[in-house]
């Protein structure tokens, strides 16, 4: 069969990426592409393009959309997308009509500069490679910055690191009842040692020595330099019919690399179009800039006319409150792709979507979101305005109603902290909106929300109610810690990573009886939803890492993070309707046998973890049960 290369001009204005572009979602493997006469002059690909374009709305766009481009000659079958009505029915007719596999087209975006790249089949040519080193942007911001780890022993040590933090507006990344992670300039480290105890003094070591470095390689940033042509797994080819209903495929292009907003929402748009039959897409609310918080609401609804239908349950799974947490936006879309694609291929995973609503919000913070890639990759916060004109942004995990205190002399009272929780319950707006949503969902459109999962980045544990203090226990604790241990023994079967489980309060270190902590537990959405809200199982999950790469996590691990959290919302969704087991097909007695064992470790980490006294106090209210560590 005769073939024609054809060229495409590409320009750029950020710098060279590999991204997933709603434009290109379809194109075929091992065959070649010709113009036709009248889109000659926008060149094969976006006759392929326009052939399958995507309209704002996230469906088909109409035959109108198309005037001057003709059908694409395809394997030399002139096809006409348009004709077929749907995508799916696309991807039908296209394979009928001798088109071949459907495939994902890798289509770069190029920064300043032209450049005309030859497009044979689905080959890109030349191949891009990643820059060596990070422009001087990055370096001129982060490449003074380090991140140290204390490790802390005592409550003193606690309250005296949490005062220097407050006094020098130190970022601290990440804490538990063992250490402390800041990142600070090389050069406030004496000054913050001057303000620390003896025993701090030398507690500390070096996680990551170029900051600027790591965060550049957090981005998809490529350039020209190797000419190699692209590998078979470049070529892979993708149909909603896909091959594993069990978690996503590491070869998936969309999971190669953090996306930005730009590519998530039309990524969840064609989504909603693939799979009509489960998949809605909603809008949760607006942020402070005026941007869509987008969601998928994925589950079927049987239709049975002798049972009276009740409300219907649902699970809430969000991520992104905190904009430079990119794996925990990354693993929600995972989750939801794996759960959307399973349906009608897995008899367990059908049922899961025939009994509950999944509600899954990738971005909760979209404007913290689109700064981290556009401005600051370290940014936390949302972008609204506060008291101080220079200092923007409400830490949106502490800006829910219950429990919401603003210390008077802690950082959460600061605008420039990064732990700002705002200057009044639900001042954060997206956590407004979110708060807003969920209870118009359980009040007027008949849903009841059973859990809720926000996940977060990093240190690998599973937190529970409360956050805001330790000294009051949950209603249901026990209920909290089976489930969790659950999702934790279901993370390790799948990856043999330990996450720990234990309350959100010990989670931020918190020392009782000390008005200075590191980070405010209050006005946490885990406790706001399990005591406003009435949903039994609430869970903030930290990914993946435990300080290595810290917030960057590279790319590589957003497969690997996806399937651990996909298997713990699976087990979560099992066990809510009474199947508490963890299965584990196609593994060798020695596996079993070691994941046994690992699974004994777990529960007894756990309960280390949690060797406290419980005492009844009397008071003026009678008796409560309050929690004290030993």
């Amino acid at each position: 069969m005769e073939t024609t290369d054809s060229e495409v001009s590409l320009d750029q204005e950020i710098r060279w990426r590999w991204l997933l572009r709603p434009e290109a979602w379809l194109i075929t493997r091992n065959t070649s592409f010709r113009s036709s006469e009248k889109g000659k002059e926008s060149g094969v690909v976006n006759n392929v393009v326009r052939g399958l374009a995507v309209d704002k709305e996230g469906t088909p766009g109409s035959q109108g959309d198309r005037q001057g481009v003709s059908p694409c000659g395809v394997g030399g079958v002139r096809v006409a997308w348009h004709e077929f009505g749907s995508i799916e029915n696309g991807f039908r007719n296209f394979r009928d009509r001798g088109g071949g596999d459907v495939g994902w087209f890798r289509m770069p975006i190029v920064t300043g500069i032209n450049q005309s790249t030859h497009v044979q089949g689905a080959e890109v040519k030349p191949r891009l490679s990643r820059l060596s080193t990070p422009p001087s942007t990055l370096l001129a911001r982060y490449g003074g910055d380090v991140v140290l780890r204390f490790s802390v022993k005592t409550e003193e040590e606690v309250a005296a690191l949490a005062d220097a933090v407050n006094v020098l507006f130190l970022d601290v990344w990440e804490s538990n009842a063992d250490w402390v992670d800041i990142r600070l300039s090389k050069d406030v480290v004496p000054s913050l040692l001057g303000l620390l105890p003896s025993s701090l003094q030398h507690a500390h070591t070096p996680l990551m020595h170029d900051l600027a470095q790591a965060i550049f390689e957090s981005y998809p940033s490529i350039t020209l330099e190797d000419p190699s042509p692209p590998t078979l797994e470049d070529h892979r080819p993708f149909s909603p019919m896909l091959q594993s209903s069990e978690g996503t495929d590491q070869t998936n292009i969309f999971f190669r690399n953090y996306q930005p907003l730009s590519v998530i929402v039309p990524w969840m748009r064609l989504l909603r179009s693939l799979f009509p039959s489960h998949v809605r897409m909603l809008n949760i609310g607006l942020s402070f800039e005026g941007r869509d918080i987008p969601a998928l609401r994925v589950g079927v609804h049987p239709t049975n006319a002798e049972k009276p239908s009740g409300p219907r349950k649902t699970i809430v799974v969000t991520g992104g409150s905190h904009a430079r947490e990119w794996i925990s936006t990354s693993t929600v879309n995972y989750i939801a792709y794996s759960f959307i694609t399973a349906y009608g291929k897995s008899k367990e995973m059908t049922k899961l979507l025939e009994t509950f609503d999944w509600v899954f919000v990738p971005t909760l913070n979209p404007d913290g979101y689109v700064y981290t890639w556009e401005n600051d990759r370290l940014w936390r916060k949302n972008r609204q305005h506060t008291s101080l004109r220079f200092c923007k942004g409400v830490d949106l995990d502490h800006a829910f109603g219950f429990q919401w205190d603003q210390d008077e002399d802690g950082a959460a009272n600061n605008p420039c902290s990064e732990s700002f929780a705002g200057e009044g319950p639900f001042q954060g707006v997206e956590a407004r909106r979110l708060a807003s949503w969920a209870k118009n969902e359980t009040e007027n459109n008949n849903a009841s929300i059973v859990a809720f999962v926000d996940l977060h980045s990093y240190s690998q544990q599973i937190l529970y109610p409360y956050s805001y203090s330790c000294s009051v226990a949950p209603p249901t604790l026990e209920n909290l810690e089976e489930l969790a241990i659950g999702l934790a023994k279901a993370i390790w079967v799948t990856s043999s990573e330990t996450y720990s489980v234990t309350s959100a309060c010990e989670g931020s270190i918190q020392s009782e009886g000390k008005s200075q902590t590191l980070e405010s537990g209050g006005g946490s959405p885990i406790d706001w939803f399990y005591h406003e809200l009435g949903v039994k199982y609430a869970y903030q999950i930290k990914l993946r890492d435990t300080g290595s790469y810290g917030f960057l996590l590279p790319s590589k691990n957003i497969v690997p993070t996806g399937k651990e959290a996909f298997s713990a919302l699976k087990y979560l969704g099992k066990f809510l309707m009474g199947d508490k087991g963890i299965e584990e097909e196609d593994v060798s007695d020695g596996e079993r046998a070691r994941t046994e064992a690992r699974q004994q470790g777990i529960m007894m980490q756990t309960a280390e973890s949690h060797d406290e006294l419980y005492e009844e106090e009397e008071d003026g209210n009678g008796f409560e049960l309050r929690r004290r560590r030993k």
